[in-house]
Formats: C-alpha cells, structure tokens, sequence
C-alpha cells in the first residue's frame, strides 16, 4: 500500500483568498439587492402616482359636479340665468385659486435645506426678526 498524502495546511494566502472571494460575492448580493429594491421603490411610486393622478381627476370631476349643482339650484331659485350662474361659481373658484397662490408664497420665503446650508457655511443661525 502506498502511504496516503497528509492534506496541506492552509496558509495565509489561501485564507486571504477565499476572504476575497466572499467580500466579491457579499458585494454582488448587496448589489443584487440594492438593485431589486430599486426597482421595487420605482414600481410602487410609478403605482402611487398613477393612483394619485386618478383620485385628482375623481375630485376635481366631483367638484365640477357639485358647482354646477349648487349654481343649478342658485339659477332655478332665483331669477339669475345659468350663464350668469355659472360666472358666479367661476368667479368663487378663481377667488379661491388666488387665496391659495397667496398663501403659497408665504411658504417659499425660506429656501430648502436653509438651516443645513447655514451650518456647512459655519454661519450663525437667522434670527426670528431677520
């Protein structure tokens, strides 16, 4: 009988390889994982939106419908003609319109991310009546 090879002890070398070749493989999992939640997160906003854009086109569709109602019963009661009506219910939505723009600007007296940009630039915090 032939004597049997004593198996070789693993050197540094080969455990500095095999640790190389599992940092490549954790790496390709996180990549492969990083890249399906990517698309997962992108699926779901495409989803939200398109259910967001369906929900504004009920609403402002019931809107229409609840303007013409009210300007319906304001014509039949009244001796207002619907073209007259209807400017009237035009007239309360732009009015309406115009309070939420004037609104709206208010909120774009601070830029975004203002408080983080301050304290990258090292400035002291604005005071209340700046």
């Amino acid at each position: 009988m032939t004597p049997q090879p004593t198996p070789r002890q693993s050197g540094l070398g080969d455990l500095l390889g095999r640790l190389l070749g599992e940092a490549r493989q954790l790496v390709a999992d996180y990549s492969l994982l990083a890249v399906l939640d990517g698309r997962r997160a992108a699926l779901r906003l495409a989803w939200l939106l398109s259910c967001g854009l369906v929900v504004a086109v009920l609403v402002v569709t019931s809107w229409l419908a609840l303007v013409v109602a009210v300007m319906g019963w304001i014509a039949h009661e009244t001796v207002l003609s619907w073209p007259g009506a209807l400017a009237i219910g035009a007239l309360t939505n732009l009015a309406a319109a115009g309070a939420l723009v004037w609104w709206m600007r208010s909120l774009l007296t601070e830029m975004p991310f203002e408080a983080l940009l301050r304290q990258l630039r090292g400035e002291d915090a604005a005071r209340p009546g700046n």
